[in-house]
């Protein structure tokens, strides 16, 4: 009668303590069978006409023993309860630690909403069921037994008539919850839906308004509701049936000890006082049986929660640390892929189909290309959210598979597009990168993020509660406060994803000085789609349909006319080399109308006769100012870098820091 062995598992180091609430109760019957032996005796006493004197020890006992079963049962509950309390938190810090270990990859195929009812209110299920219904469900089995032992003293037949009416009460529901589980699991399933479907309303309510999609998504919620209502009304009638059964067991029990009894009494088989004292004890019997009805309920709630949780229990991580794995402190921040072959589970293609590069310690790479061409998977495959299907990814030479997870995350720090702040003070958050940080510290990290001076205009400064994802502060701020944490993490590996993409020009200028300085010394990851962020990098790694297409500089990449010039010139028009005409058609166009003039031969003729000043400069047809293509194709000046002025145009004047090679033959030169 909803028994369920792993239910019954989760108690492993505390079944002592369920023992002891059970064994409680039983005492607690025991003592109940002398109170009402006492009261019938006292009765008994009272109709032979006994005077007060004499029922003073018959009333003293009895309430002597009513006040000690009053104690113990206060004890029963409160270890039962007790132990519930503690097999939940067990349970729920069971639940976090597999969840960590599942990572993020669980979360890509179940949605969060079964999830997280299933550690909140699943969780909250099984208190009553660890607390009440099992300790009771012993009570309830010993009760009928241990009375029969003491009325088969006072007389037999009715002893064998109301303990075989108890019985039947404890088993025939059990038949009938059968049926109970199914409607059950049917209600749980609903329940799961309706909390999904809630919870991603909640959370994407702004979107909903903007679009006009509230009514539609209330009606869905609806429609989640009234399935809900039918799952919840249906177990409701099933459980009411069974405990229509459980009512209907101990009426027709005690009907029939009654009969008999009056019968024996009437035949003088049985003597009057024997009579009440039995029927006092029928009261005893189906007492537990009557608490437990109340709770069957709990107990069909428990095991379907239960369902909810070993899923999450019985997913199986999508990586885990090998036998052997270990830390590597001194390991060399390089990274190589080696021929890596990845498809996403459940993938219809390859993400990764013989992706190959090496980067040294120190440098900065830059991964571009089209959206879903597998430039996350790179960094998810070196943070081992998974492991590769073929081909090994290697860090500092050993394959990341040796070491452990936690050292290898240790390493790698990420800057992402979209910042996840949790809900808590800005301190809370910047010590998710060092949870040991000083107030110095934290500040320090907060300066070169240039982020000290906007949380000093916070109400509480450091203290400031920022709101479930930083919904407080704008994009440029939670920028600045994931950049300060990723300094007070001290990455070896710096990952950024995307990390100036959707800020405006004077927040971007912001970020990106304070990026710089996190860049310095750092093995670096770059993922952008804005080309001109990346001009500076140590090599680009360009890919498509999961392969490496091409690999180079910046400069190097232009030069071949490839897939990473046809990128370029989408984004700052198609240019054409030494002594050929510059051609921007489609935002010259946009700028100047279908109709306007397009650069004459004459500009053509003009960049011919001096061949060695041929570079193009783009502003003039678009306005903008890109890199200057020199006679040799290659962009010239090699200093500069694409920034943008205060119209949100790029201007190519200001010298950009060195590559690695640079620094290294500066390096020399000085010394």
């Amino acid at each position: 009668m909803y028994l369920d062995r792993t239910l019954l598992g989760f108690t492993s180091g505390l079944r002592s303590r369920v023992v002891a609430s059970a064994a409680l109760g039983l005492v607690g019957v025991v003592l109940g069978i002398a109170r009402l032996a006492l009261l019938g005796w006292l009765l008994a006493r009272v109709f032979a006409g006994a005077g007060l004197s004499a029922l003073a020890l018959p009333i003293a006992a009895a309430a002597a023993v009513i006040a000690a079963r009053s104690l113990v049962e206060y004890a029963r509950i409160m270890i039962a309860h007790h132990t519930a309390f503690r097999v939940q938190a067990r349970l729920r810090q069971r639940l976090y630690d597999h969840l960590v270990r599942l990572g993020p990859a669980y979360l890509t195929h179940e949605r969060t909403g079964p999830v997280a009812t299933s550690m909140v209110e699943g969780v909250q299920q099984l208190e009553v069921y660890f607390g009440q219904f099992l300790p009771q469900l012993v009570v309830a089995a010993a009760t009928p037994i241990l009375i029969f032992a003491f009325v088969a003293f006072v007389d037999l037949p009715v002893a064998a008539v109301l303990v075989g009416g108890a019985l039947v009460t404890l088993v025939a529901p059990a038949l009938w919850h059968r049926r109970d589980r199914a409607a059950s699991y049917a209600r749980n399933r609903a329940y799961a839906a309706f909390g999904a479907e809630l919870l991603d309303a909640l959370q994407g309510l702004a979107t909903l308004k903007a679009f006009g999609q509230s009514g539609e998504r209330a009606r869905l919620l609806e429609q989640k509701s009234q399935d809900l209502f039918q799952s919840t009304m249906w177990l409701l009638g099933a459980n009411t049936m069974g405990r229509g059964i459980t009512d209907a067991g101990m009426a027709i029990g005690a009907a029939a000890a009654l009969t008999l009894g009056a019968w024996r009494v009437h035949t003088g088989a049985m003597g009057l006082a024997a009579l009440l004292v039995v029927l006092m004890l029928g009261v005893e019997v189906f007492r537990p049986l009557r608490e437990l009805r109340m709770l069957l309920h709990a107990g069909m709630l428990g095991t379907a929660a239960a369902r909810g949780i070993l899923d999450i229990l019985g997913a199986r991580p999508a990586v885990t640390d090998s036998a052997g794995a270990a830390d590597q402190p001194a390991l060399p921040s390089t990274v190589t892929f080696e021929d890596v072959r990845f498809a996403y589970p459940g993938g219809r293609r390859l993400a990764h189909d013989g992706v190959s590069f090496q980067v040294g310690a120190g440098e900065r790479v830059a991964l571009v290309g089209p959206s879903g061409s597998g430039k996350s998977t790179i960094v998810r495959l070196l943070l081992r959210f998974y492991d590769p299907d073929g081909g090994c990814v290697r860090l500092g030479g050993r394959d990341i598979r040796e070491l452990s997870l936690a050292e290898l995350r240790r390493r790698i720090a990420v800057v992402s597009q979209d910042t996840y702040l949790f809900h808590g003070t800005v301190e809370e958050n910047l010590r998710m990168g060092k949870p040991d940080a000083t107030p110095a510290e934290l500040e320090a990290a907060a300066r070169a993020a240039n982020a000290h001076e906007f949380i000093a205009r916070l109400p509480e400064g450091y203290g400031t509660v920022v709101g479930e994802r930083g919904v407080r502060l704008s994009g440029g701020q939670k920028q600045r406060l994931s950049i300060a944490r990723a300094i007070l993490a001290d990455p070896r590996i710096l990952i950024l994803d995307e990390a100036t993409s959707a800020l405006d020009s004077q927040a971007e200028s912001q970020i990106q000085a304070a990026l710089n300085g996190l860049m310095a010394g750092r093995t670096t990851f770059i993922i952008a789609h804005r080309l001109s962020t990346i001009v500076n990098a140590d090599q680009i790694l360009v890919l498509d349909q999961g392969r490496i297409v091409e690999q180079g500089t910046h400069e190097e990449l232009l030069t071949r006319e490839g897939r990473y010039f046809d990128l370029f010139m989408e984004q700052y028009g198609k240019v054409k080399f030494a002594g050929r005409t510059a051609e921007m058609i489609g935002q010259w166009r946009e700028r100047n109308g279908a109709g306007a003039e397009r650069p004459t031969d004459r500009e053509a003729a003009a960049e011919k006769s001096e061949p060695e000043e041929s570079s193009v400069r783009l502003s003039a047809v678009t306005g903008r100012q890109p890199p200057l293509i020199g006679p040799s194709g290659v962009v010239t000046p090699a200093s500069c870098e694409d920034e943008e002025d205060e119209q949100g145009k790029p201007v190519f004047a200001k010298p950009r820091e060195p590559r690695k090679s640079e620094r290294s033959a500066l390096q020399s030169k000085s010394g």
